[in-house]
């Protein structure tokens, strides 16, 4: 799969209009048009906002036949908050959701 095509995959598993992905992006809709329509890999500074407004890093968006996991922001949250723990602290928690 090539690059256009992954972001075309990936929106249309958001159900991401041409304009909503141009707002997350902060770029143009007559940018992202053009990459659409010629089928020519975007530079990597679009690439990267097009990564961030999905939630990827670039080494995610080039992953092949792996499950992506992306995380909401309290999901990113709370794993910022979890890695503060302590181990003990980290093991308590798991303790509790185990229950």
């Amino acid at each position: 799969m090539n690059v256009v095509q992954k972001i075309r995959q990936l929106q249309n598993e958001r159900n991401w209009t041409d304009y909503r992905l141009a707002q997350e992006a902060n770029i143009s809709q007559s940018s992202l048009a053009t990459l659409f329509s010629r089928q020519t890999p975007p530079k990597l500074e679009m690439l990267q906002s097009i990564c961030n407004a999905f939630g990827l890093t670039l080494s995610q968006f080039f992953l092949e036949n792996e499950n992506i996991e992306i995380l909401s922001d309290t999901e990113k949250k709370m794993l910022q908050v979890f890695r503060k723990l302590s181990p003990k602290q980290q093991k308590a928690l798991i303790d509790v959701f185990e229950e």
